[in-house]
């Protein structure tokens, strides 16, 4: 009969430690209530844009007396021309390229397609290992940026054109 009750008492107290039973119990006593929050609404101030004499990074903002529109990426590369192209373009600093191609013959495919719309493209080996597809060059960035407006408008093919900056 001791052990009886030792036994029962032994249980009851495993039982009333026990996580597991005290949680369904606070779960059963405490009722459950809903609180509503109200969404908060953070406001965040536009990025200043700016015009920058020395560019360095790809996308640059178009200066105060450029044409509206997309703003035009750029990208500072090293590459390689042909000879001719060597002698011709070697004193430019900025390149408008309309297309860029792994293949070297996709490049010159694209090439001939210019020329049949009147264009005087060039190809263009970078460092990064794509062929760049230019149809013209300029020692002035303005004025390089003004040719990209300008071919932007009248080729709406070419939108996504932009300036590759010697390096």
């Amino acid at each position: 009969m001791k052990r009886i009750i030792l036994v029962a008492f032994t249980l009851a107290l495993l039982t009333s430690g026990c996580k597991v039973f005290k949680s369904k119990k606070s779960e059963a006593v405490a009722p459950k209530t809903e609180t509503t929050s109200e969404a908060k609404v953070f406001s965040v101030p536009a990025p200043k844009t700016t015009t920058r004499e020395n560019p360095v990074s790809d996308t640059m903002y178009e200066p105060a007396d450029a044409p509206t529109g997309k703003p035009v990426s750029m990208r500072s590369e090293k590459f390689t021309m042909s000879s001719e192209d060597q002698a011709a373009y070697g004193s430019k600093n900025f390149f408008i390229i309309v297309g860029s191609f792994s293949s070297n013959e996709n490049a010159g495919k694209f090439k001939q397609e210019l020329i049949q719309k009147g264009f005087k493209p060039i190809i263009l080996h970078s460092e990064t290992g794509y062929y760049r597809v230019c149809v013209d060059s300029f020692t002035d960035e303005t004025a390089a940026r003004n040719k990209v407006q300008k071919i932007r408008t009248e080729f709406p093919k070419y939108a996504d054109s932009w300036l590759l900056i010697k390096k």
